[in-house]
């Protein structure tokens, strides 16, 4: 019997150099070949650039996807790796597509394709953003809609469904691909992020901003523990301001680049690390979306503990042994506390937790089964 073919289509390289970025996407590609599927990756991107090929060709040659990759220049037939004649091959015995944010939108290839899933990594924005007619998030080139907003659709979520029925889902890890780490008490709690990725949001009078408003909120956190905090963050030269704040409050900024900016350096970076503070853009805390972090997910399988910023996943998994989260800095404070006391028992339910909620094999099987073998109603 011949076996399954996926396509996922999400950005790897579209701006290189970021390895957690790659990896959320790399969790599919390699869950799915996991559970014995067929898999091609495609990213469209603007233009073919030196440094997009060279990063792309790098995370190819690191997963070992050989001629079942490329990048493809929108609007055209032009590739780097597999040529346009396979993808078009490959999607027309495809199964299903998972489409990030509905980046792919060759109409050659999804026209082929008998279930194609828009997969909303980024929730509260994708959904605003449609509402108010600002993009066209195609939505409607999709026969199902799955969503990293585990709260969407849920009373006291604000965010709209646009008509949509989507279907919650964890962010996967391949545990093959991410194992324990060993206990590091003496290292710092640290994270990976983008302190502004896009403009903030303003709906119904409600401001959904970007990490920069939340993390404004948490500057003295630092000063309340005897914790150290190392953040690669990619932040601007010009947000003086904000750069002074963080240092003046004992903020450690490691260069995103030279922390992160490979899949290996990302992996280390991780695994060094004594937990993750995670703070969330605005938009999902105050959307009460139940956004559920693909980094957060990749320290809890390396058995680090994360204090997460709430944004309502709480209310769909279990918290407190591993996983914490806060609302005020009081709360962060108190979880991080928590967090050293019992080192060692948190590290090990970080992992328990990655095994119970994100492993791939059971986070893309019910999805599958969903969208694919259509118990999705």
């Amino acid at each position: 019997m011949s076996r399954r073919t996926a396509l996922v289509s999400g950005m790897v390289a579209g701006d290189p150099g970021y390895g957690g970025a790659a990896w959320a996407v790399m969790q599919y590609v390699l869950g799915l070949q996991e559970l014995g599927w067929d898999v091609w990756l495609v990213e469209p991107v603007d233009d073919l650039t030196a440094a997009r090929t060279q990063f792309f060709a790098a995370v190819v040659a690191r997963f070992d996807l050989g001629g079942r990759s490329a990048l493809l220049k929108v609007g055209t037939e032009e590739t780097v790796g597999a040529d346009y004649a396979q993808l078009v091959a490959a999607a027309a015995r495809a199964d299903v597509l998972l489409n990030v944010s509905g980046m792919l939108a060759d109409p050659r290839l999804l026209e082929r394709i008998p279930n194609r899933v828009y997969l909303d990594l980024d929730p509260a924005f994708n959904q605003l953003w449609h509402a108010q007619g600002a993009a066209d998030m195609r939505f409607e080139a999709h026969t199902a809609f799955a969503t990293g907003g585990l709260r969407i659709g849920q009373p006291g979520c604000s965010v709209p469904t646009c008509g949509i029925d989507w279907i919650p889902t964890l962010p996967p890890v391949v545990l093959s691909h991410w194992p324990v780490a060993d206990p590091a008490p003496h290292a710092a709690f640290t994270t990976v992020g983008n302190w502004r990725s896009y403009g903030s949001i303003e709906y119904d009078g409600v401001q959904y901003g970007q990490k920069a408003h939340a993390f404004r909120d948490l500057f003295a956190l630092p000063a309340r523990t005897s914790q150290r905090f190392e953040v690669a963050l990619s932040i601007s030269a010009d947000e003086t301001a904000d750069i002074e704040a963080l240092a003046t409050n004992r903020w450690q900024l490691a260069d995103p680049g030279r922390a992160a900016g490979t899949p290996d350096r990302y992996e280390d970076f991780i695994r060094r690390s004594k937990a993750e503070i995670g703070i969330a853009k605005a938009g999902y805390a105050r959307s009460r979306c139940g956004w559920f972090s693909d980094r957060s997910a990749a320290y809890l399988a390396s058995g680090r503990p994360v204090v997460a910023q709430d944004t309502g996943a709480g209310d769909a998994v279990p918290v407190g042994e591993g996983l914490l989260t806060f609302t005020t800095l009081d709360e962060a404070v108190e979880a991080i506390e928590r967090v050293d006391r019992d080192y060692v028992r948190h590290c090990a339910a970080a992992r328990a937790f990655a095994e119970d909620q994100l492993a791939s094999a059971r986070v893309l099987g019910s999805l599958l089964e969903q969208v694919v073998d259509g118990r999705h109603a």
